[in-house]
């Protein structure tokens, strides 16, 4: 049975959805490797939260978050592809340094929103 709320599902013959573009990719990283020393952490974490801001001040990251569970942040970065995002990303420090990596999601608007949208004529 198909998702009804889904383009796949929602779109007919007479009535098929529009593409979905993407706007936004969100960004959910996680650590590699061993964990860092105290060392390690004291000379690349200044290096990694200057060039976060710096990312974020140029409107390439939108909002940023902290993982409750430890394991990393969570990024949405303003980006139309996977790609253009870890571009980005892997240029910061952590990334360099082999110490994290993100798993890439492609965000785009809400589209089941038309189908409810076209129903009011």
């Amino acid at each position: 049975m198909k998702n009804p709320i889904t383009p796949e599902g929602a779109a007919s013959a007479q009535n098929p959805l529009p593409p979905v573009p993407t706007t936004k990719i969100l960004a959910i990283s996680h650590f590699m490797g061993t964990p860092m020393t105290p060392a390690q952490r004291a000379q690349i974490m200044p290096h990694e939260v200057h060039d976060t801001v710096n990312a974020y001040l140029a409107g390439k990251i939108d909002q940023w978050y902290f993982r409750t569970d430890g394991k990393g942040v969570v990024f949405i970065v303003n980006a139309s592809t996977p790609e253009e995002a870890r571009n980005i990303l892997e240029k910061f420090p952590l990334g360099q340094a082999g110490l994290m990596d993100f798993d890439y999601i492609p965000l785009g608007p809400l589209s089941p929103l038309r189908i409810i949208n076209d129903m009011v004529k």
